[in-house]
């Protein structure tokens, strides 16, 4: 099945690229968008336009895209799935590498929301049905803490938090090489990468993102950096690494050298939540929880320590 409109383009989107204006006045994802562009059923004044042409305000704009299925949330056991804290309006969970935080579409792997399903666990909030009570996101080639909201009032809360910027978010990285300084700031806007649309880059045109880093220890081939996200951008930390061309170990979407992860017997990126904090939405009070790295992590971060690679 397929949706169509026909508009004019607003003031207010003059200049925008396709994908990103489109899918604001459309209330489209951007991979949606890209798709229709490609299939030719994106035009302006009846001329077919690419994802990265350009708006003209008062153009008339066509559109014509596939309708998204629905994804579903699949009751998924996932004994690696540790329950850190539970309380009748929120769970923390230390999300295991490979489950990602909610399905969608493209996504047939095991999900958070699925193995609390599986679990027992009752997720009662606003928002899309496949995403209810997430507040946030894990990559799911990262591990670590998330918390998933359980009541209306903490879904609230929380997602407020978040988006206001009162979380503390502190992440362990393992990046190739030393950072200089070995403290610092990065403040870089991120936004989709021009030549690829599930990678991300800094871009001048990107939302606003900033990471605080600090080496915690140095070795012969890298360095083990905490990290605190002063924003939550998607692939925020691997992409301000990677910047600084010092990508996270393990980590070939960004940069990272597979024969160092290979010898370091690591199959995903190292990288990993190790602690977060909040305001509880019941009693005011600041929580923080915290976790240790997993086994995997923990190996590579030995063989770095010997000096041997």
């Amino acid at each position: 099945m397929s949706e169509s409109r026909m508009l004019p383009v607003p003031d207010g989107l003059d200049g925008a690229r396709v994908d990103a204006g489109v899918a604001k006045l459309l209330g489209l994802s951007r991979t949606v968008v890209a798709d229709a562009a490609a299939a030719g059923g994106i035009r302006l004044d009846g001329q077919p336009v690419g994802k990265s042409d350009r708006l003209g305000a008062g153009s008339m704009l066509e559109v014509e895209w596939a309708s998204p299925r629905t994804a579903e949330i699949v009751p998924i056991e996932v004994p690696e799935l540790t329950i850190i804290h539970d309380e009748a309006d929120f769970v923390v969970i230390d999300k295991p590498v490979g489950v990602a935080a909610h399905p969608s579409l493209g996504w047939d792997g095991p999900t958070v929301l699925g193995a609390l399903a599986a679990a027992g666990f009752r997720i009662s909030t606003s928002g899309q049905p496949e995403r209810q009570g997430i507040v946030h996101r894990l990559d799911a080639g990262t591990s670590g803490l998330m918390v998933v909201a359980k009541s209306e009032r903490a879904y609230t809360h929380l997602k407020r938090a978040f988006k206001e910027r009162t979380v503390d978010k502190v992440y362990h990285a393992a990046v190739q090489g030393h950072p200089d300084p070995l403290a610092g700031t990065i403040d870089a806007p991120i936004g989709r990468h021009p030549g690829s649309s599930w990678k991300f880059a800094v871009t001048s045109d990107g939302k606003p993102s900033v990471t605080h880093y600090e080496t915690i220890e140095a070795f012969r081939r890298g360095a083990l950096l905490e990290v605190h996200l002063e924003t939550g951008r998607t692939h925020q930390i691997r992409v301000h690494m990677a910047a600084q061309r010092h990508p996270c170990i393990g980590d070939p979407l960004y940069g990272g050298d597979p024969q160092l992860a290979a010898k370091l017997d690591l199959t995903r990126q190292w990288l990993h939540a190790v602690e977060l904090g909040f305001t509880h939405p019941g009693s005011g009070e600041h929580v923080v929880f915290r976790t240790e790295y997993p086994s995997d992590l923990a190996h590579s971060l030995e063989l770095l320590r010997e000096g041997l690679i």
